[in-house]
């Protein structure tokens, strides 16, 4: 199958400090590709590489074989119409309401839709994700796991059909994460690419066609899911090396 997003010999560095070194991969498109490895080994880093959402020190990262950073304004916004981001820590706009952050999407890739049907897209994703409160309250005012809710609901608000996530069950209660889980799933069903960070090796193993072990910010060892299913050895390696 071929590769939607690609990285090549890509390394980033911040602080003086080397985070990612030279990692090369490509990613398939239509399959579920999770990153793990230990803390701090670079996952979200390499994540956010992939997305276009960090400038690497060097290297080239690529969408459908077109350099994310040498698009133009109508491909960059092509690229960001079929990509969302779920960030770690939600990453929602404190003086914006709740209302106003699920609506910037939708006024930016579609800004001929009309009030009404971006008010009624909005409704429609909260009910799937189960989010049932005020939508005119800002960040601040909710928990954590709430404000993961809303988030995902932001990233799934243009029916993406590239999915990064970065421990997206990551402060919710069982319940909530199950219906995320399921959400996502369905999304993989549905042939969308989906890659991810989790420390949830159950969420890895249902989810993941293909895991990429990561270590010290390098590309390691790829398994897939028929590898993992058929060798319990191998599968306690990969729990082990995203508990640890």
């Amino acid at each position: 199958m071929a590769g939607i997003i690609e990285l090549k010999s890509v390394s980033f560095s911040a602080q003086a400090q080397d985070i990612v070194r030279k990692f090369s991969f490509q990613f398939e498109e239509g399959k579920a590709t999770a990153l793990v490895g230990p803390s701090g080994c670079g996952k979200s880093t390499i994540l956010k590489l992939a997305a276009g959402l960090l400038v690497p020190t060097e290297g080239v990262i690529s969408f459908r074989g077109r350099d994310v950073f040498a698009m133009n304004r109508q491909e960059n916004l092509a690229f960001r119409r079929e990509a969302a981001m779920i960030f770690q820590d939600s990453a929602l706009w404190a003086n914006q309401s709740l209302y106003q952050i699920l609506e910037l999407p939708l006024r930016i890739h579609f800004p001929h839709m009309p009030p009404a049907e971006r008010e009624s897209r909005i409704n429609a994703v909260l009910a799937d994700v189960g989010y049932r409160k005020d939508l005119h309250i800002r960040p601040a005012q909710l928990s954590m796991g709430e404000q993961k809710l809303i988030a995902f609901a932001r990233a799934m608000m243009c029916g993406p059909k590239l999915l990064f996530l970065d421990e997206w069950t990551e402060s919710v209660d069982d319940t909530a994460a199950n219906r995320l889980i399921s959400i996502v799933q369905r999304h993989h069903q549905e042939q969308n690419t989906i890659i991810f960070v989790s420390h949830d090796f159950r969420i890895v193993r249902n989810i993941a066609d293909y895991v990429i072990m990561i270590l010290d910010g390098q590309f390691f060892r790829k398994f897939s899911r028929e590898e993992i299913e058929k060798d319990e050895d191998l599968a306690n390696y990969v729990e082990r090396g995203i508990a640890s």
